[in-house]
């Protein structure tokens, strides 16, 4: 899906500026597409602006980052990309840097480890736009039947499965390790178990002791006990559990805020609590965020850096977090949904947003790592692959194309 918003065309005036932006499409129908929400705020911004218009074309997340990777290399990049990733244009020195373009308000407004996580070598240049945590959520229809409390540790999880796979449900932990978003679950329990992706350092560790020992315990303990569902992990997708989760079917599983509008839709009593650790709650939990860029191909920094300075404005995060079930980017409209209580629904997930951990996307290799997770991950669960053969092989490729950064 493609839209285009804003300005028809330029005036006579020399001074006039179009500026083009690409956006991902956050909505679930053409009720709330975010052609409707950049509509609205691009009218806004060129009533106080009449020298800039914006011309917003919105795609589905489906489509939206292989049509910037067509303009740039068709030469025609938009002044504005707002997409999932950034470090590959940041290390070919397409994008402006943050600090070229926002005021200083603006950039020290952005929560300090997305403003981190936007950085290569300690250089700002992608800008969070939208951000969400993960929890556990579980059916309290299902859990009060069978007399449970939510988990807190990986054994009380096990337990609360084994007796939900006893009641006859069907899917006691939904392990979505498929090729839609295997790279995030895996995050999720990497962390839980003291481990991570990288190391403190920033190195990639995938075959780390302590990740082993996750996916060693999941392939024992949930996978090979029958805990985990009639589907193979490896070959059950995020959007699937999440289905299945909404229809009744399903225990826990790990969601974002999304799911608890999906959930309500069909009348699934449902509750959320931090992932469980090894020996407790878990000390870190996944967050994930999209990132706004700007490239220089066409200059206009200047008008750029003043159209995102609105775009960050508190109401315009507060309205875009609020119409998609996203979390602020900024401490200040954090700050404001913490305490509102229309926004009661999101304060676990952002009670959870200091306590989170990113994806390495700073890193121009975390594109090919990501992509090998996802194709991948799902053997160390399966009965045919051992969690260390194929932690060792993700791990291979990740030292391989982090040496070609």
């Amino acid at each position: 899906m493609t839209a285009a918003l804003g300005g028809c065309g330029l005036g006579g005036d020399s001074k006039d500026v179009t500026l083009k932006l690409v956006a991902a499409d956050y909505g679930d129908s053409a009720a709330n597409s975010s052609e409707k929400y950049w509509g609205k705020l691009v009218e806004e911004y060129e009533a106080e602006h009449p020298g800039v218009q914006i011309d917003v074309s919105v795609y589905s997340w489906n489509d939206v980052d292989r049509k910037v990777k067509e303009l740039v290399e068709a030469g025609k990049a938009p002044d504005m990309a707002q997409i999932g990733a950034y470090a590959d244009y940041a290390d070919k020195k397409l994008l402006y840097r943050a600090d070229d373009l926002l005021s200083i308000t603006s950039q020290a407004g952005f929560a300090s480890q997305l403003a981190k996580a936007g950085q290569v070598n300690g250089v700002q240049y992608g800008m969070p736009f939208a951000a969400s945590t993960r929890l556990l959520f579980y059916n309290k229809t299902l859990f009060e039947d069978a007399g449970l409390t939510p988990p807190t540790t990986w054994d009380e999880l096990a337990a609360d499965a084994a007796a939900l796979k006893a009641d006859g449900v069907k899917y006691p932990y939904a392990l979505p390790l498929g090729s839609e978003e295997a790279q995030a679950e895996t995050m999720q329990w990497l962390l839980s178990g003291g481990g991570g992706y990288t190391d403190g350092y920033g190195i990639y560790g995938i075959d780390s002791p302590e990740n082993v020992d996750t996916f060693t315990w999941l392939k024992d303990d949930l996978v090979g006990k029958g805990l985990t569902g009639p589907v193979a992990p490896g070959e059950l997708n995020r959007a699937d559990a999440f289905a299945a989760f909404a229809k009744g079917d399903v225990g826990m599983l790990n969601g974002h805020p999304s799911l608890m509008k999906m959930a309500a839709k069909k009348g699934v009593k449902f509750g959320m609590v931090p992932m469980p650790g090894v020996d407790g709650e878990s000390e870190a939990t996944m967050g994930v965020a999209d990132w706004m860029t700007a490239f220089k191909q066409n200059g206009h920094a200047e008008e750029v850096g003043d159209f995102l300075d609105f775009v960050y404005a508190e109401k315009n995060v507060l309205d875009f977090s609020r119409e998609y079930d996203l979390l602020p980017v900024t401490t200040a409209a954090s700050a404001t949904m913490s305490e509102a209580e229309q926004d009661a629904d999101l304060k676990p997930f952002l009670d959870e947003l200091p306590l989170s951990e990113l994806y390495p996307v700073g890193k121009t290799s975390w594109a090919e790592v990501s992509a090998a997770v996802k194709k991948r991950i799902g053997q160390a669960v399966s009965s045919a692959g051992t969690p260390s053969a194929v932690l060792s092989q993700l791990q291979t490729t990740a030292a391989s194309a982090a040496s070609a950064e």
